[in-house]
């Protein structure tokens, strides 16, 4: 078992968002959360990744974790290629070493960033921007994926890329849990869970 919840409880005040929330993920799972927005998705989302604390419950993780936030952490200013060796070098990542590649620019390939490289972050379509920011989730080569909303704005080839990403991811031994206010095939997941109230259904 890589991350396990038990009894996750969260308020605001007098707001109750989470209410008892327990989930085990093992390795190789693919686990998604769907619910309506308020529902609770993202405040849980930023415990499992240690944003915010839960008022009470046990969260244990127990491996290299990748976080795919919802709205994109990039710099605007900086272009796709300093984008990446930024974050490669915030990760303490190897550059080029002999023959080696840097496992970004695999990423670049797959992703297809090559045509826009070295454009502005900001002069980029909102789809190709969370692109980016799923690929630098990627960059340290987690064990767990934890994605909120990760395919928002791709287009159908991007977002045929992003399922055929996680099928490898799976293949290779990662899990992911997939958080998201709209699932249209469930097949692929081990699990499903619906959020309700702050309750998984």
């Amino acid at each position: 078992m890589i991350l396990q919840v038990e009894n996750i409880q969260k308020a605001f005040g007098s707001k109750h968002v989470l209410n008892g929330i327990s989930i085990a993920i093992h390795q190789g799972m693919l686990i998604g959360i769907v619910g309506e927005n308020g529902a609770g998705k993202s405040t849980l989302v930023k415990i499992l990744v240690g944003l915010w604390k839960a008022d009470s419950g046990r969260l244990s993780i127990n491996c290299k974790t990748g976080y795919c936030p919802q709205l994109p952490l990039v710099f605007q200013h900086l272009s796709v290629m300093e984008n990446f060796r930024y974050f490669a070098s915030a990760y303490k990542l190897c550059t080029h070493k002999g023959d080696k590649q840097p496992y970004y620019e695999q990423l670049m390939k797959l992703f297809r960033f090559d045509e826009y490289k070295n454009q502005l972050v900001m002069n980029l379509s909102g789809g190709t921007i969370q692109k980016l920011n799923l690929a630098i989730a990627l960059m340290h080569q987690p064990d767990l994926l934890i994605l909120d909303e990760p395919y928002n704005g791709f287009d159908w080839d991007t977002y045929l890329c992003f399922w055929e990403y996680i099928k490898h991811f799976r293949e290779e031994g990662g899990s992911i849990l997939l958080v998201t206010h709209l699932l249209t095939d469930t097949s692929v997941f081990d699990q499903v869970y619906n959020i309700k109230k702050g309750v998984l259904e």
